[in-house]
């Protein structure tokens, strides 16, 4: 049985040279990945994967009985199930936001209120806010457009905007529940929910900050213009920019497509883990009623196919736009998307298979016989799991089985929230070829493989790391035991 560890670094291997130095696509790069290193797994590694998962004995004969092949078929199915229809709808929302002139009015309108100078700062506010009920994926789906409509307007910053985006949706989706990560964190080491929201939220300004200043600093190291993506060309966004003012959409439907699935999906979030509501009694039956209802609405593939409908509406109504050129619109949105799904599923493909190397128990293993002090400790063991798998979400679920026995104030001496924030913080280095979010910033913002490493996933390595001091210096300052 090879060591998992080994394996995970075969992986990488072929994934960043495959990519960076034969200029395979990433698509080619990512299953090829997946192919060698699902190959060299053994029987063995299956089994102790599955045994970690508490899997039944007939489903681990099962997956060991399946070939290479399969199993890297069911792990891209299994990505492609949760963002296909996302990314889908998120396409001709993006396309039909610029081309209906939506997104060019919100940043009008924004410019008018808040100055060229304070746009940065409201993609990384607006980033962080949206990001704490919803999924990052989603909210950075609904921002990108504002930010290539803003990149074209000012003729500069446009990596800036992205990395802003980039810095409060990933901190927040890692730090405030009810996302499910830190939701499952807090959980399982007992931390109520009012005190993580207020400690994800503080630790968060800190990470978001620190962020925001290496952004500042990448942008002017290294400028990123706006370029053609895999949903619109630069020239296609230019002639959208210098639109008259009367061909615009008002302001309220321009930002409907945007506020209506953020709405609905933090509706159904917030009422999943905040109310309990009984079953008995006339009005009981009319407010669960309304909880089925917004459970249905609030699913992000039933909120994003409404936003989707709403701007594909504003597009040919209020722009009087013919059908025929409408239903060619649609066809070039969904091919740009198919691009984008292939090439995301591929990575959660290959994070997937790295999976099966047992790379989870493998790291358990090695924190159990280092001995570090418990934060630190929390923090490299999320972020090994974050860097072989892909997953900030399952970094955190596994590092917490791994770490859950420090659960404990008197054992600590300290809050368990702080373990609970610094695990939090251990999910966000390394975003590589192996994360799905990785393919989708570089891939919807048009920038190169190597940009986005320099550029977000270094950003993500230095929130992190000021995330971790911080936390130490509050457990140290204030333990709240």
């Amino acid at each position: 049985m090879i060591d998992p560890l080994w394996l995970m670094l075969i992986g990488m291997v072929v994934v960043l040279g495959g990519i960076l130095v034969l200029r395979l696509h990433a698509f080619l790069a990512l299953i090829l990945g997946a192919i060698i290193v699902g190959s060299l797994t053994s029987g063995a590694a299956l089994r102790q994967y599955a045994l970690d998962k508490n899997m039944t004995t007939a489903a681990t004969e099962t997956l060991v009985r399946q070939s290479t092949g399969e199993r890297i078929a069911i792990a891209f199915g299994q990505t492609c199930t949760k963002i296909g229809i996302l990314i889908a709808m998120a396409s001709i929302i993006g396309k039909c936001l610029l081309e209906s002139g939506a997104a060019e009015r919100i940043i009008r309108s924004a410019l008018k209120r808040f100055g060229e100078s304070r746009a940065p700062l409201a993609f990384l506010s607006s980033g962080f806010l949206l990001a704490i009920p919803v999924y990052f994926d989603t909210v950075f789906y609904l921002m990108i457009p504002l930010a290539k409509a803003m990149g074209m307007r000012t003729r500069r910053n446009y990596g800036l905007y992205v990395m802003a985006i980039v810095a409060g949706g990933t901190m927040a989706h890692s730090l405030v529940p009810p996302t499910p990560g830190p939701l499952f964190v807090a959980g399982e080491l007992s931390v109520s929910l009012g005190l993580m929201i207020l400690g994800g939220i503080i630790i968060g300004l800190f990470t978001a900050s620190s962020g925001y200043a290496y952004a500042l600093w990448a942008n002017r190291r290294w400028p990123i213009v706006l370029r053609d993506s895999a949903d619109i060309s630069a020239a296609e966004l230019e002639a959208l920019s210098n639109k008259d003012e009367r061909e615009l959409p008002p302001l309220w439907l321009s930002v409907l497509p945007i506020l209506l699935p953020i709405v609905l999906i933090a509706g159904q979030t917030i009422a999943g883990s905040f109310f309990k509501v009984p079953s008995t009694g006339d009005s009981s039956e009319v407010i669960d009623r309304l909880l089925d209802l917004l459970d249905y609405l609030g699913n992000p593939n039933i909120a994003l196919a409404l936003a989707a409908a709403i701007a594909l509406a504003t597009l040919t109504f209020r722009q009087n736009t013919d059908r025929k050129k409408i239903a060619a619109f649609v066809q070039s949105a969904l091919s740009s998307a198919g691009v984008i799904i292939l090439i995301t599923s591929a990575g959660g493909a290959f994070g997937g298979i790295l999976q099966q190397t047992a790379i989870g128990p493998r790291i358990q293993e090695l924190a159990s016989t280092h001995q570090l002090a418990v934060l630190p400790l929390a923090f490299v063991v999320t972020a090994v799991v974050r860097t072989a798998q892909g997953s900030a979400t399952v970094a955190m679920i596994t590092a917490i089985g791994i770490m859950g026995g420090f659960a404990n104030a008197g054992q600590l001496g300290f809050h368990p929230v702080y373990l609970a924030l610094v695990i939090g913080c251990g999910s966000k280095p390394i975003a590589w070829m192996n994360d799905s979010g990785f393919w989708l910033i570089c891939k919807m913002t048009g920038m190169t493989e190597a940009e986005t490493l320099k550029l977000s996933s270094a950003m993500m390595v230095v929130m992190a790391l000021v995330g971790l001091v911080v936390i130490m210096i509050f457990a140290r300052l204030l333990p709240l035991v």
